[in-house]
Order: structure tokens, then C-alpha cells, then sequence
């Protein structure tokens, strides 16, 4: 056998190595198993109320909406907080409430989120031209009284801690209202009065009903 033929099979033997060795490789890449993807976490639900703490059966969960006179009011949060808790003696803080709105001491402090819309065709408010409240917070068939938040009660449409309002037809608010209670609340309901019209939804009503 020469020399030519020699290195030939030689160059032949080495090509085919070559060719199987990629193979090997392309083989293992192909049965590498692919990256696993993890879930997209679960947001945690939000709360809106602590009546459970009350042992209170609700009718309906927030948020709840309500209209009349065409003023769409709608109660997004609602919590009782004790007036000596770290959350209500911040809210009083922050926003300048005060607790002394009753005779009789005042047991929680009521702190909710509210969004109001005007969809009627006139202006509505409370204000200086008209200081009639158009809706109440009610417990046990009473209207809760809301303190003036004194570090914002001239700021008005305030986003934070509502007092004075304004809204023109089509126009929407939300806020934050603070008010105060004497007990361990049992009934509770919204209520809106506008123009002769009016409207009433219960939270939770009183047992039996």
C-alpha cells in the first residue's frame, strides 16, 4: 500500500471522528431539558372590611354602590378601628381628627374609602353654598357623625381626607372619610338622600331579617 492511499484512509478515519463527535454533542443538547418557568405569583385579595372581628354576617361585600338624585356614591373600604390603636390615633394625626364628638366617649374611629359621582345634570356638593350631607354611614339605624379633618377641611375635592366637595355633571371623586362610633357596631347600611330622591343598601342587617 503506498503512501498516498495511506494517508488517504488516514484523513478518511480522522473526518468521520470528527462527524460522530459533533453528533455526540448535538445529541446532548438536544435532550437537555429546557428551563422550567415559574409561576406568576398570586396577588394577595384585598381587604375592605374587618366587621369578621365583630362576628358579623355581611350581606353584600364592598364595594357597594348606591345612587339617587343622580349622585352615585360607592363604599370601597370600611374599617372600625379602636380609638386608642395605632391606626386610628395615626389617621387622627396625619389628618388632624378629633375623637370628641359625642357625649359619651368615643369607641372607634371608622375610616372608609369612598368614590362619589355626579350623573345627574346639575352641580352637586357640600359646601359653603350647600352644607346638607348627601349620604350617611349608618349603625344600628344611626347616622355615624364624621369629624373635620382640620389639616385638610379647605382643601377642597381633597383625594386624602374629604370635607368640602364640588362636582360638575360627569365629574368623579375619590377619597377618604373618617368617622367616629360609641360601641360595637350589629347593623350597618348606606344611605343617599338627593332631591327628593333617596336610597338605602344594608351591609349587614340586624339578625332574623
Amino acid at each position: 500500500m503506498n503512501k498516498t492511499m495511506i494517508k488517504s484512509i488516514l484523513a478518511a478515519t480522522m473526518l468521520f471522528s470528527v462527524v460522530l463527535g459533533n453528533g455526540a454533542i448535538t445529541s446532548a443538547t438536544a435532550v437537555k431539558p429546557a428551563a422550567t418557568t415559574k409561576p406568576a405569583a398570586t396577588s394577595a385579595p384585598i381587604m375592605r372590611d374587618n366587621l369578621f372581628k365583630f362576628g358579623l354576617k355581611k350581606e353584600v361585600d364592598l364595594p357597594v354602590t348606591i345612587s339617587a338624585g343622580g349622585l352615585t356614591y360607592t363604599l370601597e373600604k370600611l374599617m372600625f378601628y379602636d380609638v386608642n390603636s395605632k391606626e386610628a390615633q395615626s389617621l387622627m394625626k396625619m389628618y388632624g381628627y378629633s375623637d370628641r364628638i359625642y357625649k359619651t366617649p368615643t369607641k372607634y374611629m371608622v375610616w372608609t374609602k369612598l368614590t362619589i359621582e355626579n350623573k345627574g345634570s346639575k352641580v352637586i356638593q357640600v359646601s359653603a353654598k350647600d352644607l346638607s350631607a348627601k349620604w350617611n354611614l349608618k349603625v344600628d339605624s344611626f347616622n355615624l357623625i364624621s369629624p373635620a379633618p382640620g389639616n385638610k377641611m379647605e382643601i377642597l375635592n381633597n383625594k386624602e381626607a374629604l370635607w368640602s366637595w364640588v362636582l360638575k355633571p360627569g365629574e368623579k371623586l375619590s377619597s377618604y372619610q373618617m368617622y367616629g362610633y360609641i360601641k360595637d357596631p350589629s347593623v350597618i347600611s348606606i344611605y343617599v338622600n338627593l332631591g327628593g330622591e333617596f336610597e338605602e343598601k344594608y351591609i349587614v342587617k340586624r339578625p332574623g331579617e
